[in-house]
C-alpha cells in the first residue's frame, strides 16, 4: 500500500517567515541567511571603523610638469638646468664636434626597401638632427622624431640596445624637444602591433645632447602662424614650418638658373660699388650714409646701371650682377627698402633683342622651378589669377592704350614734356578721376595713368611699350616714333618684373636728359636723378649701341611661390623696431662677461698717440 503525502497544510505550517524578504522558507535555509546577514554587518562595520585609504596620485614626470610653465618661466628653467651642464659638464651641453657619417636625405633613399621588421645592425649609423616630437613609453624606451636637411626621421632607443658609458635614463632624461642631438644607431623598420607596416627608423645605440634649446619649440599642431614672429624670427619659422624653408630653397634654386642662364651665353658676372658720390641709374630716392674719413655724404646705390655700362665702355661686352639695391621709399606689400635685382648689359643688342632674351630666360626659370609654363597667383585679397609663363607675350603700346581708355586724343611724342601737356594731362586725371601727389610732372602724371589702366589689364605677362623720353632719362631715343623711347616694362598679375631699354650711347643727348632731371628734382621730385659726370664722361669715349635690362628678383620669387607679400620671400625682411626688451639667457643665470684683455691698456696708448698724431698708424697696425 503506497505511502501517503504530507498533507499541505502540515507543509506550510513547518515554514518560517523570512522578515527582510517577506519570503516563508525551512528553517535551515533562515538560519543560513540569517548567519551570511550578520557576517555581512560585521565587514561594514569594520571597513567603517577603518581610516580612509589614499589612493596614490600619478606623479607628473618633469617634462609634463615643464609643459605647464609659460614661455618665460620655461626659459628661466631651462637655461638654469643647462647653466648646471656648463659648470658640470655632466653632460657637456655645447661639446666641439660629432662625427656625422650619414644625411638624412640618402638615408629615407637607401633604406627605404627595408621590409618590416627587418634590421641592419652591421650598419653604423651617425646623424644630427632637431629634436620635434619626444615619446616615452615607461622608463626603457624613447622614441623621438628629428629633422635635418627638410627630413624627419624616428629614433627608437630601447635600453638594451644603448651601449653608452652614460646610463641609459642619464641619455634621455634631459633632452627636450628643440635640442640638437647626436644619434649612433642602425638602421631598420619597427613591427608595430596594431599596423602591418612598420616605420623606417634609426635604432638608437646612443643620443648625444650636441646643443639645448633654450626656449618652447611650438608644437606641430599649433605650429608658428603669427606672421609679425615669423618675420622678426626667422630661425624660428625656418625651424617650425617646413613650407619657408622651402620657398628659400626655391628662392636660390631660381638665383642659380639665372646665373647659368647668362654664364651659358658668354655673361661676365661684375660686382660695383655699393655706396657711391651720386645717386643714379633708376628714378627712386636714395639712402644717405657718411665716410668719416673722406667727410663726405655717400649715397647707397638704387642701381648698378652706370657702373655696369662704363664696363661695356672698356670692352666688357656682356656683363650682368645680382645684388642688393637701397631704396628711401615706402614699405609696403610689394616693396622693402633694400631688395634684390639683376642686371645685364649686352653690345650690339637693342630693345627688341632683350624682349626676345627676357622672354627665353623667364619662361625657362619658370618651366625650371615648376615644372611646367602655368602657375597660380593668389592676391591679399584673395583672388586668384591663373597665369601662363609661355612664350610669346603680349605686347601693348603705351600713348594708344592710353589714349584708348581715357577716350582722348593725346598729344604728340614730340609734345609730351611740354608745359601744354602738363594742363592736358591734369585735365585727364580729374575726368578720370585719378589722383597723384605732388609734384604733378609730366612724367608723374602718365605713370599714374599707366598704373591705373594699362598695368591693371596685365595679368599674363606683358610687354609695356613706347615710353616718352622724359619717363626714361637713360634710354635711346625711337627709332621710328619722335618723342619716344626705345623701352619696355614687363608686368605679370599687374606688377613689373623687368624693365629693360636700348641703351642712350650719345653723350651729347644724354647730358641734356640728365640737366632735364635735375630741374625736375629741383621742382620737388626726390626721385629724379642727379648728374654723373663721370658716366657722361665715359660715354665720351664710345659706347657701342647696347640692350640693358634688369629684373626683380624678389617679385619673380614671389610670383613662383605664390606670397602676395615681400616679407615672406626675403630671409629677413626690414622690420620696425617693437621696442621689446626680453631676458637674455646670461642675465637669466648670472653669468658675468670676461673681462677683455689688453682693451685698457689699448686705450691708454692709443690717447697718447693721438696726442702724439700717430692714430692712423695705430689702426693700420
Amino acid at each position: 500500500m503506497p505511502e501517503e503525502s504530507t498533507p499541505p497544510t502540515e507543509q506550510v505550517q513547518n515554514l518560517h517567515l523570512d522578515d527582510v524578504t517577506g519570503e516563508r522558507v525551512s528553517k535551515s535555509e533562515l538560519k543560513k541567511r540569517i548567519k551570511q546577514r550578520l557576517q555581512e554587518e560585521k565587514k561594514r562595520e569594520k571597513a567603517a571603523a577603518a581610516p580612509p585609504k589614499s589612493v596614490p596620485e600619478k606623479k607628473a614626470n618633469a617634462e609634463e610638469e615643464e609643459e605647464q610653465l609659460t614661455a618665460n618661466q620655461y626659459f628661466e628653467y631651462r637655461s638654469r638646468t643647462i647653466n648646471k651642464f656648463r659648470q658640470t659638464k655632466t653632460p657637456n651641453p655645447y661639446p666641439h664636434k660629432f662625427h656625422v657619417n650619414t644625411d638624412l636625405r640618402d638615408f629615407v633613399k637607401q633604406y627605404d626597401s627595408v621590409k618590416t621588421g627587418e634590421f641592419r645592425p652591421e650598419v653604423e649609423i651617425r646623424v644630427g638632427g632637431r629634436i620635434y616630437t619626444k615619446r616615452a613609453s615607461g622608463s626603457k624606451l624613447v622614441f623621438y622624431d628629428i629633422r635635418a636637411e627638410g627630413v624627419k626621421i624616428q629614433v627608437m632607443c630601447q635600453a638594451q640596445e644603448s651601449n653608452s658609458e652614460v646610463p641609459f635614463e642619464a641619455q634621455h632624461e634631459n633632452l627636450r624637444r628643440g635640442d640638437i642631438v647626436g644619434v649612433i644607431g642602425y638602421p631598420g623598420r619597427t613591427k608595430p602591433k596594431t599596423r602591418l607596416e612598420g616605420e623606417l627608423s634609426i635604432f638608437a645605440r646612443e643620443v648625444i645632447l650636441l646643443t639645448p634649446c633654450l626656449h618652447q619649440l611650438p608644437t606641430e599642431h599649433f605650429g608658428l602662424k603669427d606672421q609679425e614672429q615669423r618675420y622678426r624670427q626667422r630661425y624660428l619659422d625656418l625651424i617650425v614650418n617646413e613650407s619657408t624653408r622651402k620657398l628659400f630653397i626655391t628662392r636660390s634654386r631660381m638665383i642659380s638658373y639665372i646665373r647659368r642662364f647668362f654664364d651659358e651665353r658668354d655673361f661676365v658676372e661684375v660686382e660695383t660699388p655699393m655706396m657711391n658720390a651720386i645717386a643714379g641709374g633708376a628714378t627712386a630716392k636714395p639712402f644717405i650714409t657718411h665716410h668719416n674719413d673722406l667727410k663726405m655724404d655717400l649715397f647707397m646705390r638704387v642701381a648698378p646701371e652706370l657702373n655696369l655700362k662704363q664696363l661695356i665702355v672698356g670692352g666688357l661686352e656682356r656683363v650682368y650682377e645680382l645684388g642688393r639695391q637701397f631704396r628711401n621709399e615706402g614699405i609696403d606689400l610689394t616693396h622693402n627698402p633694400e631688395f634684390t635685382t639683376c642686371e645685364f648689359y649686352m653690345a650690339y643688342a637693342d630693345v627688341y633683342d632683350v624682349m626676345d632674351i627676357t622672354e627665353e630666360l623667364v619662361s625657362g626659370l619658370v618651366k625650371h622651378v615648376t615644372g611646367g609654363y602655368e602657375t597660380k597667383f593668389h592676391t591679399q585679397h584673395g583672388e586668384e589669377y591663373s597665369v601662363n609663363w609661355q612664350k610669346p607675350w603680349k605686347r601693348v603700346e603705351m600713348i594708344p592704350a592710353l589714349e584708348e581708355a581715357c577716350g582722348e586724343k593725346f598729344p604728340l611724342g614730340e609734345e609730351l614734356h611740354t608745359e601744354e601737356t602738363n594742363v592736358f594731362l591734369k585735365k585727364i586725371l580729374k575726368k578720370m578721376k585719378v589722383d597723384c601727389t605732388p609734384p604733378q610732372t609730366n612724367a608723374r602724371m602718365l605713370d599714374k595713368l599707366v598704373g591705373e589702366f594699362i598695368e591693371e589689364t596685365c595679368i599674363n605677362p606683358t610687354f609695356i611699350t613706347g615710353h616718352p623720353q622724359m619717363m626714361s632719362p637713360l634710354a635711346k631715343y625711337h627709332r621710328a616714333n619722335p618723342g619716344l623711347c626705345e623701352r619696355f616694362e614687363a608686368f605679370v598679375c599687374k606688377k613689373e618684373i623687368v624693365n629693360a631699354y636700348t641703351e642712350l650711347n650719345d653723350p651729347f643727348d644724354q647730358r641734356l636728359r640728365f640737366e632735364e632731371q635735375a630741374r625736375q628734382k629741383d621742382a620737388g621730385d626726390d626721385e629724379a636723378q642727379m648728374i654723373d659726370e663721370t658716366f657722361c664722361q665715359s660715354l665720351e669715349w664710345g659706347l657701342p649701341p647696347t640692350g640693358g635690362w634688369g629684373m626683380g628678383i624678389d617679385r619673380m620669387v614671389m610670383f613662383l611661390c605664390d606670397r602676395y607679400s615681400i616679407k615672406e620671400v626675403l630671409a629677413f625682411p626690414f622690420m620696425k623696431d617693437d621696442g621689446r626688451e626680453e631676458k637674455k639667457a646670461a642675465e637669466v643665470v648670472g653669468v658675468e662677461p670676461l673681462p677683455e684683455e689688453g682693451i685698457g691698456e689699448f686705450r691708454r696708448l692709443n690717447d697718447v698717440r693721438e696726442g702724439l698724431g700717430l692714430t692712423r698708424l695705430a689702426a693700420h697696425k
